[in-house]
């Protein structure tokens, strides 16, 4: 039997598509209830039907953005050596929080960057996404160690971590209006910060793919 509250038509993954840039835009506190059914274009009811509440929404809206806009971390941690997953990870991050069919920015800083302690277990849900990411990266850093592609001394963890804060940075700046030009100098001065502290050797100018 159809769920109550649910609308003739109603395509729940269109309309998650459209409580992502809802959320993207306003955080999670900023998104009313109101504003999430609007721009759906579903009744209050039809949203608890479907996604169970404003915070499994907004869950599933982070799933759906680590799945669409964050590919290019995949692609970059698949990268064969450790400098050209720094690079494309920084470089593809630029372009990810500039697209202009995008709001700037990054939904998983921007979503629950000042929440109440009421929302704690958003913020908490956001950190520990950042993190996952963080430690996938730390994992591929030890890879390459154990590879000899970086330095038997190189710390995986560090490393990871100064990556992410970069590109969490960039989302900031990008976010403040900070021009993709602009970005893509910084990216460019942070890989070059990354192969000087790592011992990460550039690939031959004939194959590097920047």
């Amino acid at each position: 039997m159809p769920q109550r509250g649910r609308p003739r038509g109603f395509d729940a993954d269109a309309a998650l598509e459209r409580a992502v840039e809802v959320f993207w835009r306003q955080g999670y506190e900023g998104a009313s209830v109101s504003d999430l059914t609007a721009a759906m274009g579903i009744n209050k009811p039809s949203l608890y039907a479907a996604y169970g509440g404003k915070e499994e929404l907004f869950r599933k809206v982070v799933a759906r953005y680590a799945e669409q806009d964050m590919g290019y971390a995949r692609n970059a941690i698949a990268q064969p050596t450790a400098y050209q997953v720094v690079g494309t990870l920084l470089r593809e991050n630029v372009l990810a929080v500039t697209r202009p069919d995008r709001p700037a920015g990054c939904l998983s800083i921007q979503g629950g960057t000042a929440c109440s302690t009421e929302n704690a277990p958003v913020a908490g849900f956001l950190a520990a996404s950042r993190l996952a990411g963080e430690r996938a990266l730390a994992d591929r850093f030890a890879s390459a160690v154990a590879e000899g592609d970086l330095p038997a001394d190189a710390d995986p963890t560090a490393l990871a971590r100064f990556v992410m804060i970069v590109t969490e940075g960039q989302a900031v700046h990008a976010a403040a209006g900070v021009s993709r030009e602009d970005l893509q100098e910084a990216a460019e001065i942070a890989l070059a910060g990354f192969a000087a502290a790592s011992g990460a050797r550039p690939p031959e100018r004939a194959t590097d793919t920047a």
